[in-house]
């Protein structure tokens, strides 16, 4: 059970929720970078060979990436050119999808930015493959990031005092 908005509390019973900080994203990106420059060491321990990225994790991120593109082109073709309104639930979804696929591709392509930088200068046996497949790999997180941004984007509507 809720209790009504009690104004002195709250001034505004009707803000609406902000989009997406480049903050919220850069700190997940950070933490990701770090987690990614440690994993080397750690997996080098724990498994006795440091962790081999093949083409699937980029090609995973990449199809994400592009299913949310693609999610983020139809809402903003449904709500904005078409005037269709969504429905309640499914608005949500979208906008809880977006947000999740944000910040996790933040800290993923944090992660493995991290994870290929920790390859850079080291003389060993797929050291580069390593760095190269991290680096495709970042780069398909971030396209992750993007996407995830855009459909959260699409998901805004006009409000009735905003000129079109």
């Amino acid at each position: 059970m809720t209790s009504p908005p009690d104004p002195e509390r709250d001034p505004d019973p009707l803000a609406r929720m902000g989009p997406t900080s480049p903050a919220a994203l850069a700190a997940w990106a950070v933490a990701g970078l770090a987690l990614g420059w440690l994993w080397r060491p750690v997996s080098g321990r724990l498994f006795d060979t440091p962790t081999v990225v093949t083409w699937a994790q980029p090609t995973a991120l990449a199809m994400v990436a592009a299913i949310l593109a693609a999610a983020a082109w139809a809402t903003w073709r449904s709500v904005h050119v078409h005037r269709v309104r969504l429905e309640p639930h499914q608005a949500v979804n979208r906008l809880v999808l977006a947000r999740a696929c944000a910040y996790v591709g933040a800290l993923t392509a944090g992660g493995y930015l991290g994870y290929a930088l920790s390859w850079v200068g080291v003389d060993t046996e797929l050291a580069d493959q390593r760095l190269w497949r991290s680096l495709f790999a970042a780069g398909a997180a971030a396209a992750v990031v993007a996407a995830g941004v855009l459909l959260e984007r699409a998901c805004r509507v006009r409000t009735d005092d905003e000129e079109p």
